[in-house]
């Protein structure tokens, strides 16, 4: 998300919010319009950051709310509004990452004080209003376009002594070769799968044999218990048998290939929310099975050492056998991890994936590496064969190189701009009183409208 002139600190929802009860409703702040703003949001927003080691400026914390009313009273001027389904989204959204955060949606609700559905309940005011000022400001700036004399004007209007310097950068391709297990291989897995579910149905503790030997890290130290979650949260096939089941009944064994193999027991269904606990075995990569992925490989690699064209084969062999789904359909084109917005797939040299980084640092542009072992976060091993595209050297910024990244600058410094004239001629219109404590606050200097000049917005 691009950053504006006009700072609007967004909500970031966490479980601490239990804790504004403590605040006392002593003052208004401000009055925006019809809207009043207390000391406890501004405590409550406060203590959101603070909880993650950030320690934000309460003047700013003042005028992001200030702010924040000023695009909803807009947007009910303009009729924009949020449907239901993506508000009851972002809250499921926020309550999931609370729920993680909190060790289990127990100790969550022993934190809130209250039920996650009370506390959901509570929630949907200010989400509403959260995602009304945002969809007010992206309404703001929806005609907005940068044309290439934008970004000439833009660029030709810096300072040349204040020119960013973009560092070296790169542009790599790949095709992933994941070892498979066979069936045979398989079999092991699922039948292990199978005895643990057969001595659970014959008496044994779930919870005792989930800590024992269920390898999904998130829940085995809690029984397999993963709390209430709603169809969004967990892969499609455990999805189907956790909404398909009744409460207390169990899940025959099942796979999902991205993780192994399940089985689950539902606990308890509140409308569109289950609670469930399960067990996963996740199948051992074989020798065998890191041997023929291996093998693939290397047929591949040599396919594309006899092509000159190395680009173009090299694009249509990651389509055919990648088992890399976000690179499959791209050619292979890894893109910048801190640019997906504009699927950038110039990458800085600091930003590469160490692994990947010492392979091609070896490389000239065009050339085709040997298939190497490549081991991921999840320590998942497979085969990748990687295709330097292009190189670009440390330097200072230009047009004639630099002018996709310019560009985004130029976009960015005319949203800003546009937003700023927005604020400034709204708060013009607006009756806006701050208190004094913060009429100080050089980031709301001139917003507090003088009585006599007051044009109240109803």
């Amino acid at each position: 998300m691009r950053k504006f002139g006009i700072v609007v600190l967004s909500f970031i929802l966490f479980a601490f919010a239990a804790n504004a009860q403590k605040f006392t409703l002593d003052k208004i702040v401000a009055v925006v319009g019809g809207s009043v703003i207390l000391q406890s949001d501004i405590e409550i927003l406060n203590a959101q950051y603070v909880v993650q080691g950030a320690h934000p400026d309460k003047c700013l914390l003042a005028q992001s709310l200030i702010t924040q009313k000023l695009l909803v009273q807009q947007a009910a001027i303009d009729s924009i509004e949020v449907k239901p389904d993506d508000v009851d989204a972002e809250i499921d959204r926020r309550m999931r990452r609370m729920t993680q955060q909190a060790g289990g949606q127990e100790k969550l609700e022993q934190f809130l004080g209250k039920s996650v559905i009370q506390y959901k309940d509570e929630m949907q005011n200010d989400v509403k209003e959260m995602l009304v000022a945002e969809k007010m400001r992206q309404h703001i700036t929806e005609k907005l376009n940068t044309t290439p004399q934008d970004v000439k004007d833009y660029f030709n209007k810096m300072s040349k002594d204040s020119l960013p310097t973009f560092n070296k950068e790169v542009e790599v391709a790949e095709i992933v070769f994941e070892p498979k297990l066979n069936k045979d291989e398989k079999e092991y897995y699922r039948q292990k799968s199978q005895d643990l579910l057969d001595r659970i149905k014959k008496g044994e503790d779930f919870a005792t044999l989930a800590i024992a030997y269920s390898q999904d890290p998130g829940s085995a130290p809690q029984g397999g218990d993963v709390g209430f979650a709603d169809r969004n949260t967990f892969v499609k096939e455990f999805t189907a048998w956790a909404f398909k089941l009744k409460a207390g009944e169990y899940s025959p064994v099942f796979e999902s290939p991205d993780y192994g193999f399940f089985f689950l027991q539902v606990i308890e269904r509140r409308g569109e929310q289950v609670h469930v606990r399960h067990i996963l075995i996740s199948p051992a990569i074989t020798p065998q099975s890191l041997e023929r992925a291996k093998g693939k490989a290397d047929t591949v690699y040599n396919l594309l050492v006899k092509k000159n064209d190395k680009a173009d084969i090299f694009s249509t062999m990651a389509s055919l056998y990648s088992d890399n789904k976000e690179t499959k359909y791209t050619g292979g084109m890894i893109l910048n991890p801190e640019n997906v917005e504009v699927r950038s797939t110039h990458i800085p040299t600091d930003k590469l994936d160490p692994q990947i980084a010492l392979v091609v640092d070896t490389m000239k542009v065009g050339e085709v590496s040997k298939p190497v072992l490549y081991t991921d976060e999840r320590q998942k091993k497979s085969y990748r064969i990687f295709y330097l595209k292009s190189v670009t050297d440390a330097h200072k910024a230009n047009l004639a190189q630099d002018f996709p990244k310019i560009k985004v600058l130029a976009a960015d410094d005319k949203i800003s701009r546009t937003v700023s004239q927005w604020f400034a001629k709204r708060r013009k219109e607006t009756f806006i009183k701050i208190d004094p404590q913060y009429q100080a606050c050089p980031v709301l200097k001139g917003w507090s409208t003088p009585v006599t000049t007051a044009v109240i917005n109803p």
